[in-house]
């Protein structure tokens, strides 16, 4: 604990608290609120355990946006591996978050039920191991996640590469973050004022990634980690910036986050993956805000191996969670919320996943 008793310093979340409330009170002098999305589902937890909403000014509006890469995966994907997990020769080898996310009509832990063998995995590495248990099986990884998920499996990618291994293979569904902040501050529903950007995927792409999106748009971008001080210091910044009619980005995370990002894991993403038009849960295809792998390396891609289509998405209608990734709702305004959806029954992702907006609301907010 005596490392992060700094960060959760009561004093020091007081006074900042109080810097917060001038500031707020400056912004509201030239009658203007200050809209600020998390993109981070660690951000969005924090806030709601740390009860951070309840302690800023009414101007100052915490939005939770599409941080969750759990929850940003479709249906389609659902399917899919739903479909290699009905197969006697494959076995699913995924992070625990996903077994819970519905499909169009069920979910990887209904077909685990059945009899599909589906792993729950710590690491990618865990599917090494499972490729040298069950020789003769298929092992087919979920490959999810931002910038911070996909460098630790293009790791285990190139074990695969290098050791030769014919038995596993990849289902990706790679989303990179800037895009989506792109489509955010573009769309005229949302009127997004700043963004607070999430830690473990500036350790990854560097502070300098987000640079072109504020000179585009001039929307401040503060880079904050997960802890509650921390958080209302980079909210603090955010502030700063819209009282002084700037933008830029403060990286306030220093001691990990580098400008140019982590050269490692960005010449894995370069040398496996490319660019393209990807489609998120519950808001669409985002343009150039995917990652997947390059032709040369299609022999690990488990839709080629096993000729599986990702079919469109099938959304539950009464479902409100895209609406919810884009910080158009709270979790609460959705009609299902802590009704028919809750954590033993979640009928969207963003109630499954520990990162999901409408987890953090169910578990802190109601």
């Amino acid at each position: 604990m005596k490392y992060i008793e700094d960060y959760r310093n009561p004093e020091a979340a007081a006074y900042i608290r109080k810097q917060i409330e001038v500031l707020a009170g400056e912004l509201d002098g030239q009658g203007k609120t200050a809209n600020i999305m998390e993109v981070c589902g660690s951000h969005t937890m924090a806030i709601g355990r740390f009860a951070i909403r309840e302690l800023l000014p009414k101007n100052v509006k915490l939005i939770s946006g599409p941080g969750c890469p759990v929850c940003v995966t479709d249906s389609g994907y659902i399917d899919a591996a739903i479909e290699l997990a009905e197969r006697n020769d494959i076995i699913i080898a995924t992070f625990g978050d996903m077994i819970n996310v519905p499909g169009s009509s069920t979910t990887l832990v209904k077909s685990r039920s059945k009899g599909a063998h589906v792993e729950v995995c710590y690491s990618p590495m865990n599917a090494l191991e499972l490729s040298k248990k069950y020789p003769d099986k298929q092992i087919v990884f979920l490959a999810i996640g931002f910038e911070t998920t996909i460098a630790p499996i293009l790791g285990l990618l190139s074990i695969i590469e290098k050791q030769n291994i014919q038995n596993i293979s990849l289902l990706t569904a790679f989303k990179l973050v800037p895009p989506a902040l792109e489509a955010l501050a573009s769309d005229p529903e949302l009127n997004i004022d700043a963004f607070l950007c999430p830690a473990h995927v500036s350790v990854i792409i560097g502070a300098d990634a987000y640079i072109p999106f504020v000179e585009k748009y001039k929307i401040p971008c503060v880079i904050a980690s997960f802890e509650p001080v921390e958080i209302l210091f980079g909210l603090m910044g955010i502030l700063k910036q819209l009282v002084n009619g700037t933008s830029k980005v403060e990286n306030q995370y220093k001691r990990f986050v580098r400008p140019s990002g982590s050269p490692k894991a960005l010449e894995l993403i370069s040398k496996y993956l490319e660019v393209y038009d990807a489609s998120w849960r519950g808001i669409g295809c985002i343009p150039s805000s995917g990652v997947k792998l390059k032709d040369n390396y299609s022999k690990f891609d488990a839709t080629e191996r096993f000729n599986i289509e990702l079919k469109p998405e099938k959304q539950n209608s009464a479902c409100r969670c895209g609406d919810v990734l884009k910080g158009k709702i709270l979790p609460s305004d959705c009609p299902l919320f802590a009704k028919a959806c809750n954590p033993l029954n979640p009928i969207g992702p963003c109630m499954v996943s520990s990162e999901g907006s409408c987890a953090a609301y169910y578990k802190y907010s109601r």
